[in-house]
């Protein structure tokens, strides 16, 4: 990272230490239905089959990652019992399956690592375990798609069995970062930054291999490019841009491509000076706004990945439900949409 002033520095560490406390699952959050996974987890089996019986001609399309596609919403603003129900949440992959009329698998896992993506015993931010404890999302809640293992092994098994899937996305690193926040003397911004985006693209490089030489798979792959929630802060800009380039890195050398949802979301939010959260594409909450998109910003997100999607002959009309959300008219109706999904959240 390049030098700062003091102030800027001291932003930084300020706001990594919210992405931190927003995007790890408090052991409140988790132990409060110690028993939903077990209650849900058939719900989670019936709608995979029903997807399977009703769209098993349908293109196939793989999202993996985090909490940003997983949709997830923060206490603040979620009432408990949605967190019961994985469909109760709305990520881009979602907004893009409909759009494009794709079967959808959504592996994601709030708080998950590009460690604990490969192997569930290792640590995440939330996912399958919190930093001191052994409790994650996975313990109490379940995820769009039920499986046991890490992403990665579901992964795998899912190409394996789903010849027809022509796309892949992956969204994974951010949780790294706020780990090494946590974890480390300087707050992840001296050497230890360094030091977390080799990791992030060394593992980034591993699940990206093994979806291409362990499952097979040689249709389009893409991974995902963070947002910063302030474009005009240099530091918190700097340092997604490095942890995006390390992902970028990773992507480019086995022949994935890139959904750019840097640069979707600074577009969208460029009639606000950059300001995420005043351009209603992060969830507002009492004082400021939580790192998670609303679902203005998921599909902003959507229509980026949209962007380097296969597209299906019979699909046009989807293709127009994009546009309609494209930075282009963004700036005309961003305070409309803003209000309307902090009311739905």
């Amino acid at each position: 990272m390049t030098t700062t002033t003091s102030a800027s520095r001291r932003r930084w560490r300020g706001l990594v230490a919210g992405l931190a406390g927003a995007l790890a699952l408090t052991s409140g959050v988790v132990l409060t239905a110690p028993s939903a996974s077990a209650e849900t987890s058939g719900h989670a089996v019936q709608r995979q089959q029903q997807q399977q019986r009703h769209g098993h001609h349908r293109m196939g399309y793989l999202a993996l990652g985090d909490s940003v596609p997983f949709g997830y919403r923060p206490t603040a603003v979620t009432p408990p019992e949605q967190y019961l129900d994985a469909d109760d949440f709305t990520g881009y992959p979602e907004y893009l399956a409909r759009w494009r009329g794709l079967r959808l698998a959504n592996a994601s896992c709030p708080g998950e690592t590009t460690a604990s993506f490969l192997d569930a015993t290792a640590q995440s931010n939330g996912c399958e375990n919190s930093l001191g404890s052994p409790a994650g999302y996975r313990t109490a809640y379940p995820l769009h798609v039920a499986y046991a293992g890490s992403q990665m092994h579901y992964a795998v098994r899912y190409l394996r069995a789903h010849p027809r899937t022509r796309l892949v996305t992956l969204m994974i690193g951010a949780n790294d970062l706020f780990l090494c926040q946590k974890t480390t003397a300087d707050q992840c911004t001296g050497t230890d930054f360094a030091a977390m985006t080799a990791d992030v693209e060394a593992n980034v490089g591993r699940i990206l291999w093994r979806l291409r030489h362990r499952a097979h798979y040689h249709h389009r792959l893409a991974v995902v490019t963070y947002y910063s929630l302030d474009y005009a802060d240099p530091v918190q800009t700097g340092a997604i841009s490095a942890l995006n380039a390390a992902i970028v890195r990773a992507g480019r050398a086995h022949g994935a491509v890139v959904a750019d949802g840097f640069g979707a979301m600074r577009r969208a939010a460029a009639s606000t000076g950059g300001d995420a959260c005043a351009a209603g594409l992060v969830i507002p909450l009492k004082v400021g706004c939580d790192v998670h998109p609303t679902a203005a910003g998921q599909r902003v997100l959507a229509a980026a990945v949209g962007r380097i999607a296969p597209r299906h002959r019979s699909r046009a009309c989807h293709s127009r439900a994009e546009a309609s959300v494209s930075e282009a008219t963004w700036s005309t109706t961003t305070r409309s949409r803003a209000a309307s999904d902090s009311a739905a959240s």
